[in-house]
């Protein structure tokens, strides 16, 4: 895509953090926004917060892991809009343990979230994208997808490692097909966000965890979002950047991405095991 002036862009996750700067973002782009996120009173005070200067925006309750909610979500954006030109599979949560402690209620809902709401948003909105012949997907994954070991983390690694895989896979087989739909994969780093109370929407049946060790990593993760975690604007002006560009990769912190890559191929050529991760470098 090389324009967005009057195009129209879906958002989930858009009430808060990166979710809601890429609305910023593509509001000042001169673009229509529909915001989805699961917390009702959240998404109506950004919807009014987002539209105060005359921007159209919409919002619409979804539960990203129910294929029927983004179908809801899709079926509303035609209705106010007419068109949708830039989807950007955003929404996401966190929740874990140590590996063994790990309730499989935690698995699923992590999974159906980050990794499902990816697949679901995809699978909905891509048969639009090509029926109008252009358009671009954003699937936001993580460092996490490229460096695992984060003590407690497994869940969020994993799902975040399937969203590349998606993300790679769904690439390669439009840019084959010569179709005219981009693709970018969204890596961010340590970025202001909620993400470290993402479990205040775990649904009924998905624990805290009491382990001391998780307690300590996510107070950590919340020191470095309160010291030098990147603004998410700047993530949303690469995210334009990258749809009017087509450019797959967007990495926010490139040295610590390519470092963790790095560390995979040095363990793959010796044989050696990577290097476990710091709680401070976490998103």
């Amino acid at each position: 895509m090389k324009e967005l002036q009057e195009r129209v862009a879906v958002v989930t996750g858009g009430a808060s953090g990166i979710g809601y700067a890429l609305a910023q973002r593509f509001i000042t782009e001169g673009m229509k926004v529909v915001i989805a996120d699961i917390e009702e009173k959240a998404l109506d005070e950004a919807v009014t917060a987002l539209g105060a200067g005359g921007a159209q925006v919409l919002g619409v309750r979804t539960d990203v892991s129910l294929p029927e909610d983004v179908e809801a979500l899709a079926q509303a954006t035609l209705e106010r809009f007419g068109a949708v030109h830039v989807v950007c599979n955003n929404a996401g949560v966190e929740s874990g343990a140590p590996f063994l402690d790990i309730p499989l209620t935690t698995w699923e809902w992590v999974l159906k979230v980050n990794f499902g709401g990816v697949l679901n948003g995809c699978r909905t909105f891509l048969p639009l994208l090509k029926e109008q012949g252009e358009g671009h997907i954003v699937n936001t994954a993580s460092t996490a997808a490229f460096a695992t070991g984060l003590p407690t983390f497994a869940p969020y690694s994993v799902s975040k490692f399937a969203v590349h895989a998606l993300s790679e896979n769904l690439d390669v087989e439009l840019r084959t097909a010569g179709e005219p739909i981009g693709v970018s994969l969204l890596v961010p780093g340590m970025t202001k966000s909620r993400m470290p109370d993402a479990e205040r929407n775990r649904p009924a049946g998905v624990p805290l965890s009491e382990s001391p060790e998780r307690r300590r990593v996510l107070d950590m993760i919340r020191g470095a979002m309160e010291g030098n975690a990147l603004d998410p604007s700047v993530t949303a002006a690469q995210v334009v950047d990258a749809i009017l560009h087509d450019r797959f990769f967007v990495l926010t912190h490139p040295e610590e991405t390519i470092a963790a890559q790095r560390n995979r191929l040095h363990a793959m050529e010796t044989g050696k095991p990577p290097a476990a991760r710091k709680p401070s470098g976490a998103e």
